[in-house]
């Protein structure tokens, strides 16, 4: 296992971390899952209030089934981190959400406690800061918290500017093969000594399915899923990948994944980097998704088959673009259908910037997604 350093310190962090948010449905599973990893090299772990697994899967569980993980080993061997879940209601709102995840996390301490989960700047500096900052201060003082983060979806411009406030030695944000926004902060946060902690490394599942596209990129890369984890890594501003693992065989290929000690070389980087923009242009060819076509009299959901499509055709991840099409239907949340709806009205195409022939690719896209 790779071990590199977090923030300003003298903790050598594993390059692979646990993601605790989808966690098996048995709970004695779950544990021994994380146990396993605990065993072999993973010395992080990272959970929150929110996510949820085993027997009964309630708000607090990954929490508590961390909690039991955690026993396997010495508590000073291991780090955990968890999220404030509270949205910062008050000094003392803030400091229940905290001591709620303290109770099911069976722990003294939190080694890295995300000040706010999924922080925005205008949630920091309307909330957080006004109303829990001092709370959290004290809450570190009283050595409940040992390091303060957060993890954040929002745009890399408001990210940096959360970085610029100097209180955090670390932050959670998404970075990926197909999504590499957040690079200028991974760049800004490696010259500051800010610690990168990766959520959806794998692209939250989708580079966990087979890409002949993808694997042929780099010699002795055996699958898309590994490809996307020696990527991550080997960007030198990234700290650890947090992985959501549910079996003993994806631990174990992972740990192997992560041991790897050369990373991806420069010319690995650029044919990668090379590939990548070429199907980013050829995905835009297809449809941009301005959405300019809809709403479509019959409902169907035209952006979301045309980027299914372009999962399955230039990404070649055929089994995500399927299960994205199958999301499709009467039950879907806004009632979006798929293409057979389509009664070939051409109204879509008279609103088209690009003159795509919407009414043949939504054949072509049913054909290639419901079989």
């Amino acid at each position: 296992m790779q071990y590199r350093r977090y923030a300003d310190t003298d903790i050598m962090l594993s390059a692979l971390g646990f993601g605790a948010m989808r966690l098996p449905k048995d709970d004695d599973f779950a544990v021994e899952c994380m146990v396993h990893a605990l065993e072999n090299g993973v010395n992080f772990i990272d959970t929150a209030p929110g996510y949820r697994g085993g027997d009964e899967p309630e708000p607090g569980s990954s929490e508590r089934l961390v909690g039991k993980a955690i026993k396997a080993v010495p508590r000073e061997e291991i780090y955990v981190s968890t999220k404030n879940a509270t949205g910062s209601p008050s000094a003392e709102g803030w400091r229940e959400g905290l001591e709620t995840s303290l109770k099911h996390l069976d722990t003294d301490y939190i080694d890295f406690y995300q000040l706010v989960h999924s922080m925005k700047w205008k949630s920091y500096t309307e909330k957080f800061r006004p109303n829990a900052w001092e709370e959290a201060l004290r809450a570190r003082e009283e050595g409940l918290v040992r390091s303060f983060g957060f993890s954040s979806h929002d745009t890399p411009e408001n990210i940096l500017k959360l970085l610029k406030e100097g209180i955090f030695d670390s932050c959670i944000i998404q970075y990926n093969l197909l999504d590499r926004k957040n690079e200028p902060v991974i760049d800004y946060a490696r010259a500051n000594n800010i610690s990168v902690l990766v959520m959806s490394p794998v692209g939250g599942g989708r580079l966990g399915t087979h890409s002949e596209k993808l694997e042929g990129l780099v010699p002795g890369v055996s699958s898309t899923a590994e490809l996307a984890l020696r990527f991550v890594l080997s960007n030198p501003g990234v700290t650890s990948a947090l992985s959501g693992m549910n079996t003993i065989e994806m631990i174990d290929e992972n740990i192997a994944t992560a041991s790897v000690q050369e990373p991806l070389s420069s010319e690995e980087r650029r044919a990668i980097d090379k590939s990548v923009e070429e199907n980013r242009r050829l995905a835009e060819l297809y449809c941009t998704g301005c959405d300019y076509c809809m709403p479509c009299p019959q409902n169907v959901g035209i952006p979301q088959i045309f980027s299914a499509m372009n999962t399955h055709r230039v990404w070649g991840l055929t089994d995500v673009a399927k299960r994205q099409y199958t999301r499709l239907g009467p039950d879907h949340r806004n009632g979006l259908l798929q293409a057979d709806a389509c009664v070939e009205c051409g109204v879509c195409e008279d609103k088209c910037p690009q003159n795509i022939p919407i009414i043949k690719q939504l054949k072509e896209s049913h054909k290639a997604l419901s079989e």
